[in-house]
C-alpha cells in the first residue's frame, strides 16, 4: 500500500436512538494515497456510518480519523462525498449545480463557470450544462453529482454506492467511468457497494465489515492488472468473487450478494 492518506483508528459508533445501538466496533483501517478501496458488507453493518465519519460528516464516539497526518474533525475541502442519490437541485443546470460549492466560498462567477465546464467535460456531459435535473437519466444525474463533488479540487472521493439504482448497462459504463476519473484526477477513492463483481473490478483492496455492531473482519488485495475487462466469468474475477463470497458467508448470513 502506498504512504497512507486516510487513516482510521478504533472507531467506535453508539447510537442513543429508543435504546443503545452499536453500529461499529474497534474498527481500523487505512487508505494509501492514489488507492482505491471498496466496502463490502451486510446491509446494516455500518458502512454508510463509516464513510461518514471518514469524510468527517460524523463524529465517532471514539477513536479518531487522520487525514493527511492531522485529526479530522469536519468536513475537508480536500475530501469530496458522493451520496446514493445525486440530489440535483431542480431549479438549476447542470452547470449551476456543478458550480455551486463555488459559488458558496465567493468563487467569482466566471471562474466558478470555467470550473464547472471543466468538471462537467471531466465526466463526459460537455453537451449538457444546460440541461436540468428532469432532463437527465439518472446515471447522468450522478455524473453531474460526481463533477459537483470534484469541482473544488478534492483528492479524496468518497461514494456511498452511487449507482446503486442504475440499470447493469449504466452501472458498468460509469464504473468504467469513474475508474477513467480515479486515474485523471490521481484521486484516491472509498466505495461503500454491494456489488462483489462491481468491487471486483473497481478496487484495489476490498474490505469486508461483519454484521453490526460493524468491525472489519477481511482484506483482500485485488491483484488483477489494469485495465480489466468487466467479465464476472473470468477464472481470476471468478476466484476472487468466491473468496469474498465465502468471507462474507462466514461472518453474515443473509447477505444480499450482488451481481
Amino acid at each position: 500500500m502506498a504512504e497512507p492518506l486516510l487513516v482510521a483508528e478504533g472507531i467506535e459508533m453508539t447510537y442513543s436512538d429508543g435504546g443503545r445501538v452499536e453500529a461499529l466496533a474497534e474498527t481500523s483501517l487505512a487508505v494509501g494515497r492514489g488507492e482505491f478501496v471498496c466496502l463490502l458488507g451486510p446491509s446494516g453493518c455500518g458502512k454508510s456510518t463509516l464513510l461518514h465519519i471518514l469524510g468527517g460528516l460524523r463524529r465517532p464516539t471514539a477513536g479518531q480519523v487522520l487525514f493527511d497526518g492531522r485529526p479530522l474533525r469536519s468536513p475537508q475541502q480536500r475530501i469530496a462525498y458522493v451520496f446514493q442519490k445525486a440530489n440535483l437541485m431542480p431549479w438549476r443546470t447542470a452547470l449551476a449545480n456543478v458550480a455551486l460549492p463555488l459559488e458558496v466560498r465567493g468563487v467569482p462567477r466566471a471562474e466558478a463557470a470555467a470550473r464547472a465546464h471543466e468538471m462537467l467535460a471531466l465526466v463526459g456531459l460537455t453537451g449538457f450544462a444546460g440541461s436540468y435535473p428532469r432532463r437527465l437519466s439518472g446515471g447522468m444525474e450522478q455524473r453531474v453529482a460526481i463533477a459537483r463533488a470534484l469541482v473544488q479540487g478534492a483528492e479524496v472521493l468518497l461514494l456511498d454506492e452511487p449507482f446503486g439504482s442504475l440499470d447493469a448497462l449504466t452501472r458498468e459504463q460509469l464504473n468504467e467511468e469513474l475508474l477513467r476519473i480515479w486515474q485523471a484526477q490521481q484521486l484516491t477513492v472509498v466505495m461503500v457497494t454491494h456489488s462483489i463483481a462491481e468491487a471486483v473490478f473497481l478496487a484495489d483492496r476490498v474490505l469486508v465489515l461483519t454484521s453490526r455492531p460493524g468491525r472489519l473482519a477481511l482484506e483482500l488485495p485485488v491483484t488483477l492488472p489494469r485495465p480489466r475487462p468487466w467479465d464476472a466469468a473470468s477464472p481470476t474475477q471468478a476466484r476472487l468473487a468466491g473468496e469474498l463470497r465465502r468471507a462474507i458467508a462466514q461472518w453474515s448470513a443473509g447477505f444480499e450478494v450482488g451481481a
